[in-house]
């Protein structure tokens, strides 16, 4: 009997040491919410479903905007919060929060202009701003043609649709905006919310999709998986080194490349408008947060981003994401269990 009972015990003690190291662990018969980025809703939402298949637990998130997520997560109403913005070193420490990294994305410029497909608008670092701020108001304006020349635009009137939520996006894009115009980032500047000089504001990447489809000579922003999901129009880019660079996979890795994130900071590094000739010039990434508390709901959370780590990939890849190298998961996870998740 004694035998027996050792037996049992070591057995025991040595399951609990593999589930321990396990970076899939599950804590079974869980649901936890999560609530924020728009940007990763796809993917987060793909992730849950296959998250239940494989383990029974449930991952319910809500895509309420960047804003909302960091608002949520920081009063505790759910296990994690989605922004595509990250927060500095100076502001998880005060809201007690730790933060890293999920994947990465690329945010499109989409059109609605009768007769013009993908990729052949092209819409300069010079002229971008200008449409944006309302001083370019029809397609055939003489600084669009300059740029386009063979291709007919009509004459058409420019609507601007932007995010009227507080957005990581937001924040990416008129992030961008402030380094290609010195006029744009004196007078509007960047965040999560700004005072878009003119247009109509959508609720997240699907308002904003939604309303690019309905208004012809629309002009708006939205997430590639967005893009790709709501069949719109995407136009050419110039990217730091002057180059027109048409949005892909391919380009919006290049940026990713260049991203060198480090936990001491809890990770946080823009990757919008980095250098190099083949960079897609609006490249994100969109990042995690959980309270730095080690309560069941927030482990779980944990838990759910170590399975997609292990797991999600392919999900990722099929919506237009890029997942995180092994080498950053492998960083993050020693940093969710340094922060007792």
């Amino acid at each position: 009997m004694f035998k027996k009972v050792a037996k049992l015990l070591l057995f025991g003690v040595f399951a609990l040491s593999s589930l321990a190291f396990s970076p899939t662990r599950s804590y079974a018969g869980f649901s936890i919410n999560g609530a924020g980025s728009t940007f990763a809703y796809p993917v987060y939402t793909k992730w849950a479903y296959e998250f239940e298949r494989a383990t029974g637990n449930k991952v319910n998130y809500q895509g309420v905007g960047s804003g909302a997520g960091i608002q949520e997560v920081s009063q505790g109403t759910v296990a994690f919060g989605g922004t595509d913005m990250c927060l500095s070193k100076e502001e998880l420490e005060k809201k007690d929060l730790v933060q890293f990294p999920s994947m990465v994305g690329g945010i499109l410029i989409v059109v609605n202009i009768p007769g013009i497909k993908n990729n052949e608008l092209k819409l300069s670092n010079a002229v971008i701003p200008e449409i944006f701020m309302g001083q370019i108001k029809y397609w055939n304006d003489p600084r669009i043609e300059k740029d386009n020349p063979g291709l007919k635009l009509p004459h058409l009137s420019i609507t601007v649709v932007h995010r009227a939520d507080g957005s990581g996006t937001n924040w990416n894009v008129t992030y961008w905006l402030s380094q290609i115009s010195k006029a744009w980032n004196e007078k509007v500047h960047y965040g999560l919310s700004v005072n878009w000089p003119v247009g109509v504001g959508g609720k997240g990447n699907m308002g904003v999709s939604n309303y690019v489809k309905q208004i012809k000579g629309s002009i708006g922003y939205v997430e590639y998986a967005f893009w790709l999901q709501n069949h719109l129009t995407s136009v050419e880019l110039q990217n730091k080194a002057g180059k027109w660079v048409i949005p892909s996979i391919a380009a919006f890795k290049e940026a990713a490349a260049k991203a060198q994130w480090a936990p001491q900071n809890g990770f946080c590094q823009s990757l919008a408008y980095q250098p190099g000739v083949n960079t897609w010039p609006i490249v994100s990434g969109t990042f995690v947060l959980i309270p730095k508390k080690p309560t069941l709901p927030h482990k779980e959370a944990a838990e759910f981003f170590k399975w997609g780590f292990a797991h999600g990939d392919k999900a990722a890849e099929s919506l237009g994401y890029i997942p995180l190298p092994q080498s950053t998961k492998n960083t993050i996870s020693k940093y969710l269990q340094d922060n007792g998740l």
